[in-house]
């Protein structure tokens, strides 16, 4: 009948995404196809790094009127001085988050000085490659974007995927609109390094708002900041608001 034999044309690939270790004939990881793709349904997240700054900027979409606003983040410091965007999946995201201050801590503990931006990214990407080889576990569905001001490095911006792959950038994005983002970013890849912390956040703001395609209130997007020493700080809405009238008026300009 018609039923046996869809699941008989269906039976072949899948008979390969039961487990998380097992490769299909095509030398796929189905399972790891499935995770990013909930990694990626969820918001956008844009980072970028100047001379002596660094900022990341996402979404902030409130799904229930009767929530607190303010209980609802995709940023959280994980030191002092580093912080964090994670999209996808936000129960995931905290467990992430969880671990990665739990691991930053033991780190500078044991080393006797602050946590380096690329460790912490090195280190939540190899406990996130180890997820991908045991079928008693699953990859955590979330990509991050870690920045900080390191003594040695300067700005960092980091990303981390659901499959332990993590890679310094000079800019990057996250979420569904990934791609149109650093299409945008690439392009202004060579005055970045000069920037000021004003310029960051505003390219970053301004990257968003594009690929989008819409304006934003300051309720509607949140902004992570690093100047130099400082600390991880988040913007205000009305530091918030202050940037997107900077950016309207030089757009009318």
């Amino acid at each position: 009948n018609q039923a046996s034999s869809l699941t008989v044309i269906m039976s072949r690939d899948s008979n390969y995404d039961h487990h998380i270790s097992i490769f299909s004939p095509q030398g796929r990881l189905y399972q790891m196809e499935y995770a990013f793709k909930a990694a990626n349904s969820g918001l956008t997240g844009v980072a970028v790094r100047g001379k002596d700054s660094v900022c990341v900027v996402t979404q902030k979409k409130v799904p229930d009127r009767l929530m607190q606003a303010d209980s609802v983040t995709h940023l959280f410091a994980l030191t002092p001085k580093v912080g964090i965007c994670v999209t996808g999946v936000m129960a995931d995201a905290k467990a992430l988050v969880q671990r990665a201050r739990y691991e930053s801590a033991k780190w500078q503990f044991d080393n006797g000085y602050a946590t380096p931006t690329k460790m912490i990214a090195k280190r939540m990407a190899d406990l996130a490659q180890v997820n991908t080889q045991s079928a008693s576990m699953r990859p955590l569905a979330c990509i991050s974007l870690i920045i900080g001001v390191d003594d040695e490095e300067g700005p960092t911006v980091c990303k981390v995927d659901c499959a332990g792959h993590y890679l310094p950038f000079k800019a990057a994005a996250s979420g569904p609109k990934e791609q149109e983002a650093m299409n945008f970013l690439e392009k202004r890849v060579d005055d970045l390094p000069e920037y000021t912390q004003e310029q960051v956040i505003r390219t970053a703001i301004t990257c968003l708002g594009s690929v989008l395609g819409s304006d934003f209130r300051g309720t509607e997007i949140e902004v992570g900041t690093i100047l130099g020493n400082g600390k991880f700080t988040v913007l205000t809405e009305e530091e918030i608001e202050l940037h997107l009238n900077a950016i309207a008026d030089d757009a009318d300009a």
